[in-house]
């Protein structure tokens, strides 16, 4: 007779880790710790030992001299833990692994902060006799993740491939993550991260922002100087315009 799951020693099941995507555009490690320096102001706690995936395809012909111990030790000195490795020549994974960081595809269960565009598929070939237009199907119902209660310093809360509705206070200290939009309707004090998968349109909506740092689709920014007075405190959103974000009042054509 097999034993149930909670009489063995370890049990496996499927899951999703958020990653945070460290996209190199050099690979020179001086250039990459000033740039770090700079990103992080200074702030000992900012990635609070986030898992790292170190994207090399915008520089794969100079992977080959990325120092992968250096690399890794710099991103633990900023508290990201670097996991896996992404874009990188078939002649480097060995390397690679040695280093005992792992291939990452797409499919290994990392959600990254941010996606790569996809190429569009070529158009099909003309053809003589177009055939009849079959009706579009009906738009499948969307269901977004819902908190009722407080999220607390510490809690991270991840709404995977839908969006996200907090209808409680979201305290300093606290994250939120979504591949879709993020709706607070309460005080926004902590980390939104909106379009978590890659998604450009997602937005981030609250009845009160004072937040701590807002992504979209991997594009950030801090709020180390205060959030902008006239959006403070009041119905406003965040989205991504161009490589920009954008902050605006709900109640006004404001922009931060």
């Amino acid at each position: 007779m097999p034993k149930s799951p909670s009489s063995l020693p370890i049990e496996i099941k499927i899951s999703t880790v958020v990653a945070i995507s460290t996209i190199l555009h050099s690979a020179d490690p001086i250039a990459i710790d000033a740039a770090l320096k700079q990103m992080t102001g200074g702030v000992s706690d900012f990635f609070e030992d986030e898992f790292a995936v170190i994207d090399v395809a915008g520089i794969a012909d100079d992977a080959a001299h990325i120092d992968w111990e250096a690399l890794v030790a710099l991103l633990k000195k900023y508290r990201l833990n670097a996991v896996a490795v992404r874009g990188a020549p078939a002649k480097l994974h060995d390397v690679i692994r040695a280093h005992d960081l792992f291939l990452d595809d797409g499919s290994s269960g990392l959600s990254t902060g941010a996606g790569r565009e996809r190429e569009q598929p070529a158009a099909a070939p003309a053809e003589t006799a177009a055939p009849a237009p079959v009706p579009a199907p009906a738009p499948a119902p969307v269901h977004a993740m819902i908190v009722d209660t407080p999220v607390r310093a510490g809690q991270r809360i991840y709404a995977r491939g839908t969006d996200l509705i907090v209808t409680a206070v979201v305290n300093n200290g606290a994250e939120l993550i979504a591949d879709g939009s993020i709706h607070v309707y309460a005080p926004l004090h902590g980390r939104a991260l909106a379009g978590a998968s890659g998604n450009a349109g997602a937005r981030i909506f609250a009845l009160q922002l004072q937040p701590e740092l807002v992504s979209i689709a991997g594009v950030y920014r801090t709020f180390d100087e205060g959030f902008p007075a006239d959006v403070a405190r009041q119905p406003a959103q965040i989205r991504l315009v161009g490589d920009r974000i954008d902050i605006s009042s709900l109640g006004s054509a404001t922009r931060s």
